[in-house]
């Protein structure tokens, strides 16, 4: 690992500190990393649009909006080699959250969202993209306690 020396004013500092703590961070060291790993995603120029994905998709839409929740059905089987799970919770009388859990190729993936949240009727959506190397995700792996020692395997 390399050591790096930066100077962050007293604000910045305080903000990474409370990041540390709510993130369950071990040091700065460990929270400065994961943000900038996080930023290095959302650059244009790591970004690549072939590289295979996780996501999340949230959205938040009226379903008494014509037609809608069935429109989002049809989308979302229509993309069934994308979908590995969606959970639906009912807000009030008139809005649903879900959250769809997506594989496949980022770009694809992109689309897709883009399509459910562009959809009339859907209040807010965002889409939250993990990079994952399907060599990576098939392997056996080992999680920090050892009692959870498991083998993923794919669908």
């Amino acid at each position: 690992m390399q050591r790096v020396t930066i100077t962050i004013d007293e604000e910045l500092m305080s903000a990474l500190d409370q990041y540390m703590e709510a993130g369950g961070h071990r040091n700065r060291s460990e929270a400065v990393r994961d943000l900038v790993r996080a930023g290095l995603l959302k650059t244009p120029e790591t970004d690549d649009g072939a590289r295979a994905c996780v996501a999340a998709l949230v959205y938040v839409y009226d379903h008494e909006t014509r037609q809608l929740s069935k429109r989002l059905m049809h989308d979302h089987h229509s993309h069934a080699d994308m979908s590995i799970a969606t959970l639906h919770v009912h807000l009030d009388e008139a809005t649903c959250l879900e959250v769809s859990l997506l594989k496949g190729q980022k770009s694809e993936v992109e689309h897709f969202a883009g399509h459910v949240i562009g959809e009339r009727g859907v209040r807010y959506g965002q889409l939250v993209v993990v990079p994952a190397d399907v060599e990576q995700a098939e392997a056996p792996h080992v999680h920090r306690r050892p009692t959870t020692r498991h083998a993923h395997h794919s669908n």
